[in-house]
């Protein structure tokens, strides 16, 4: 079995789930590939000192890649979805970060849960991503044209409100004043969309989320819509340009650009282990029951 391992940065904590990783490796027949920079990191730190093959984009993984390990938080993960793109790579999330619901792997649960992927006790969470096309072709600034988490268009250098034409399926839907919109997909309702007010939606589930950032229309509020709705927006500001974010990344677009989101051609597998259901996650991170009289 083949791996594909990378993170972001390295943290007191890399040393023992690099160590917990390989110890669960060395019980079983495993390969593993290591992403460039990281594992630069890790050579520095002196946490590995073994040769190991390495790749630093979507072109380096190939077809004998059984899973994809990502180390870190969130962040961590959706940046490993950026490599794995299209490949139906399933992805393994440990986490060395804060709340973590993509990455919910937790560091002492490492030897528990990975020989799991040997016997196939787990399952593929399927999540939607996000597609990007701009009018004029404005998209071709990004790297990458789609987001696992979500999209936002935002103000730019500004105090002052803009204005979101929405059309839903061609159909008017609002314009929108406010600091931003966030178009989330079920993944991403866990993220920025839940600190605007968004809802928390079951990763699977056929939909995406609207919500407005700080909206100066009152009666405004998140709407869930169904994910083959092609969603179209028409930003005005009193700024030249106003920022498009997709998950992590940022870019600056001319005003008056026509954004066109819809949903991705294809999915990213997330590996979900029955001890580390979505479900126990939301008890676990957000502290539902913690109440003293449950």
């Amino acid at each position: 079995m083949k791996f594909a391992i990378y993170g972001q940065s390295c943290k007191p904590i890399t040393q023992d789930i690099i160590d917990r990783i390989f110890r669960v490796f060395d019980k079983h027949q495993s390969e593993v590939i290591f992403e460039e920079e990281f594992y630069k990191l890790l050579l520095e730190n002196t946490i590995i000192s073994d040769s190991y093959q390495t790749f630093n984009s979507h072109k380096g993984l190939d077809e004998s890649i059984d899973f994809f390990i990502g180390i870190g938080g969130d962040g961590t993960l959706l940046r490993a979805a950026n490599y794995v793109k299209n490949k139906n790579i399933p992805i393994i999330g440990i986490n060395a970060g804060r709340l973590g619901f993509l990455a919910n792997v937790q560091q002492n649960a490492i030897e528990e849960l990975l020989p799991k992927l040997y016997t196939g006790h787990f399952r593929l969470s399927k999540r939607s991503l996000l597609s990007l096309n701009c009018t004029p072709d404005q998209c071709t600034i990004f790297d990458l044209n789609f987001a696992l988490n979500e999209i936002t268009v935002s103000r730019k250098n500004s105090t002052s409100m803009i204005t979101i034409e929405t059309y839903l399926d061609g159909e008017f839907l609002a314009s929108y004043w406010a600091d931003g919109l966030i178009i989330s997909t079920p993944s991403g309702s866990t993220g920025y969309s839940l600190s605007c007010g968004g809802p928390i939606i079951a990763p699977e589930t056929g939909c995406f989320v609207i919500t407005p950032l700080a909206p100066h229309n009152l009666n405004v509020r998140p709407l869930v819509i169904p994910d083959q709705t092609e969603i179209r927006m028409k930003v005005s500001t009193r700024e030249p340009q106003f920022l498009i974010s997709l998950d992590s990344g940022t870019k600056a677009v001319d005003n008056e650009t026509e954004i066109l989101i819809s949903k991705a051609p294809f999915t990213i597998n997330m590996v979900e282990f029955p001890e580390q259901s979505f479900i126990k996650t939301l008890r676990n991170k957000l502290l539902w029951g913690e109440d003293k009289r449950n």
